[in-house]
């Protein structure tokens, strides 16, 4: 079978699924898009790695690439390599100067580790054909953007002053919110856009 690479696109509440989200994987030179559901810890696992986070302590996706970086692991790639009843199976290909191996993986988890990892995404080509929906049809079930959408209470975050927004910021992260962090780190970026211009 044939391997597609793919990338993260979107991070986005989940339409078909309340209390969860939906990670979008685009086609890498191709329009065809692979929404995924995943919970929210998951989401919030991926979030932090696509926008440069850093926790005062590590999560566990970081605490394994800590594991498997002390040990001389690498991450050389994953891929999506089942889909059964609606749910997606992957593979970790990790090596080693002696060793090439394929450890069994929640997608979900495959992905926070990609992410740390910068390696390639990968999806067989019948999973993809199944499973996968053109671009136009993807735009319209999700918005295409690289973190997570506005909430119900992002309405909340335009009455905050500036000085609100940091204080709350800084109350998220110390509760390792990082989904709502965003949020409020993208309101305080278009006011400072706003006064620089």
């Amino acid at each position: 079978m044939r391997k597609i690479e793919l990338e993260i696109v979107a991070l986005s509440h989940s339409i078909t699924q309340s209390n969860s989200y939906a990670v979008i994987l685009g086609e890498v030179n191709g329009t065809r898009r692979l929404p995924i559901v995943i919970g929210g810890f998951e989401a919030q696992a991926i979030a932090v790695a696509l926008e440069n986070m850093h926790p005062s302590r590590p999560l566990t996706h970081d605490l394994m690439k800590n594991f498997m970086t002390a040990f001389d692991i690498q991450l050389q790639e994953v891929y999506i390599c089942d889909l059964q009843e609606g749910i997606f199976y992957s593979k970790l290909v990790c090596y080693t100067a002696n060793d090439t191996i394929e450890i069994d993986s929640r997608t979900s988890d495959a992905l926070a580790l990609a992410v740390r990892f910068g390696c390639p995404i990968y999806v067989y080509d019948t999973i993809l054909e199944q499973a996968g929906l053109a671009n136009e049809a993807s735009e319209k079930a999700v918005s295409v953007n690289t973190s997570v959408p506005e909430n119900k209470n992002n309405s909340d975050l335009s009455l905050l002053s500036l000085q609100e927004l940091n204080e709350l910021l800084a109350e998220v992260l110390d509760q390792e919110d990082y989904i709502k962090a965003i949020d409020i780190r993208d309101e305080i970026n278009k006011r400072n856009e706003q006064k620089n211009s």
